[in-house]
């Protein structure tokens, strides 16, 4: 009986030191998003690998692996789907982190577009500019924002009157040209 207990203890104890190695590591966006030949970078929060926590959701984040092929000064905007045309009830900065720089800023209604096909009745599409950022390299790089707009994807409607009003739908970076 010593036996087969001494040789169960054994075996699980082999076991957990093997799961504990052979770890799988964290998932890591693999989807890359590459510029537009116009400059632009778009990036849909369908196609981000997001982080959230809706008890703090304040540190709610998305993230996306871009290629960048042309460097310069960007205008960063926010798209967001509304319910309120006036205000898009952000309590918190957005934060927007590219090659070690970072703009924040409360989101505010700078363009609302009334049809737009990125969101469904009863919502508008709410664009806010963040501010604009230099990006002096070109390669590959990771987009980070963090807002408590960001919500998880299997998130639904109605479940927090905050996130009813509004929730954040995508990111973009268009050329400053003069």
């Amino acid at each position: 009986m010593k036996r087969i207990v001494l040789g169960f203890l054994v075996t699980a104890g082999i076991g957990l030191i093997f799961s504990c190695t052979n770890s799988e590591p964290k998932k890591v966006n693999s989807r890359r998003i590459t510029q537009q030949d116009d400059g632009t970078i778009s990036l849909g929060l369908d196609k981000a690998d997001r982080y959230t926590d809706m008890d703090e959701r304040s540190v709610n984040t998305a993230e996306w692996n871009v290629v960048v092929k042309k460097s310069g000064r960007y205008d960063v905007w926010i798209s967001s789907a509304t319910l309120d045309t006036t205000s898009l009830n952000y309590k918190n900065t957005v934060m927007v982190n590219v090659q070690d720089k970072m703009i924040q800023a409360i989101p505010d209604c700078d363009k609302i577009i009334t049809n737009s096909r990125d969101v469904s009745q009863p919502y508008f599409r709410a664009d806010s500019f963040i501010g604009t950022l230099y990006l002096k390299d070109t390669g590959e790089f990771y987009i980070q924002v963090t807002s408590e707009m960001i919500l998880p994807e299997d998130y639904n409607i109605g479940e927090t009157s905050a996130a009813d009003i509004a929730k954040l739908i995508s990111v973009s970076f268009t050329p400053v040209t003069h």
